[in-house]
């Protein structure tokens, strides 16, 4: 199965509260930090929502 790593690449600090919700629930809490997920349509869409703030490769 494939799987997505994502990684903060921008903080948090002035975004709009549900966009720090959706960070917070791809389990990235400081910058550079580097989380694998499954590549779903969930994981897809929380990505596309923060997609300014993060950078995503596929694995």
């Amino acid at each position: 199965m494939a799987k997505l790593q994502v990684t903060l690449t921008r903080s948090v600090i002035g975004t709009k509260p549900g966009q720090r919700k959706t960070v917070e629930a791809l389990g990235l809490r400081k910058m550079h930090q580097t989380v694998e997920h499954a590549d779903n349509v969930a994981i897809r869409g929380m990505v596309e929502k923060v997609a300014h703030l993060v950078s995503v490769k596929e694995l």
